[in-house]
């Protein structure tokens, strides 16, 4: 058994090849929900629909968001609706009532939909539009996240985070954003103070988190501090961490990421931007997968391989790097 904490596209990334080396049959995928949004009264799940839309076969690889060759038609509309009526663009808040109102996982973090800021996709609205009347019908958000991939045809078990609503807030010189009004629509452009999971003191991990998280961990190399840290922000998930067995694969090459504002949030949450700053921010870790150009020391032990993903191939190398580093562990 073993279970993979899955946010933005590292880990997605790495599931690519995982099978090959994991039995998916006893694979647990844990999704990062601090990242979702509603969007005109649409939950959108990104990093679970990451893994959702990869594991069924049709995501859209060459931006590791969104299904392959989707059609925009609905969200063309809506922003030359929004033209033709003079209503302003770019993200819009609900206001802060509303942001607390009506269902309890839409909390902070509720947009309205007029010339909405995500390019949502036709087939990818149908899995939102889904999700959230199922989520309206009175299920939960791990049991609708079940439902999905049964739909999808996945081979491993995906599972939210939490049922509970988290919402990674970005504070900026131009104000508090939620993650994707920063990442989509800023382009990550504003200097970050600090980056606060709202709601997570309230959340809860769900049990089926925590009971896959006693089984050994996989940390892919995601975004330490919006992909992984709401998963940590959660009572009791870096408690298990500490327990099990952990081996996590570095986002960077040294001091250089390999995609994403991860270098910019750790910087402003206090860590460096390198491998020695992710090996700070991940103390539970018990070993690490290093890119071979990475020649940064750590104290803890190190399997190195090529760590940069294309491809399934490339990422069955580096889960059987994380397999041998596993086996580093058993021996220390």
């Amino acid at each position: 058994m073993v279970t993979f904490l899955a946010g933005g596209t590292g880990t997605p990334k790495l599931l690519d090849g995982a099978s090959a080396v994991f039995d998916p049959a006893d694979t647990t995928v844990v999704g990062n929900t601090g990242d979702d949004v509603e969007l005109g009264g649409l939950l959108i799940c990104p990093d679970v629909d990451t893994v959702l839309f990869h594991g069924g076969g049709v995501l859209d690889t060459d931006r590791w968001w969104g299904i392959a060759d989707d059609t925009t038609e609905t969200n063309a509309e809506l922003h030359r609706l929004a033209d033709a009526a003079g209503l302003a663009d770019g993200p819009r808040y609900l206001d802060d009532e509303a942001q607390v109102g009506g269902r309890d996982i839409a909390r902070w973090r509720r947009f309205s939909g007029v010339a909405e800021f995500m390019e949502i996709g036709d087939k990818d609205r149908a899995v939102h539009l889904t999700r959230t009347s199922l989520l309206d019908e009175g299920n939960s958000l791990t049991e609708v996240t079940r439902t999905l991939a049964d739909a999808f045809g996945l081979n491993v078990d995906l599972v939210p985070m939490s049922d509970d609503p988290v919402a990674s807030i970005v504070h900026t010189d131009e104000g508090e954003m939620h993650f994707q009004e920063f990442w989509v629509a800023e382009r990550a452009a504003p200097a970050v103070d600090d980056v606060e999971f709202r709601g997570a003191d309230d959340a809860e991990a769900t049990s089926e988190t925590l009971d896959a998280l006693a089984d050994p961990v996989v940390v892919g190399p995601s975004n330490p501090v919006t992909s992984i840290g709401p998963m940590l922000a959660l009572d009791g998930v870096e408690e298990a961490l500490n327990e099990t067995p952990v081996v996590a694969v570095s986002p960077f090459v040294e001091d250089e990421v390999f995609s994403g504002p991860a270098a910019k949030l750790m910087e402003a949450t206090g860590y460096e931007a390198s491998t020695a700053g992710v090996a700070d921010a991940y103390p539970f870790a018990d070993a690490f997968v290093l890119d071979d150009g990475d020649g940064t020391e750590l104290d803890r032990p190190v399997v190195r391989t090529d760590t940069r993903m294309d491809g399934p191939e490339d990422a069955e190398r580096v889960a059987r790097a994380v397999r041998e580093a596993f086996a580093e562990v058993e021996v220390a």
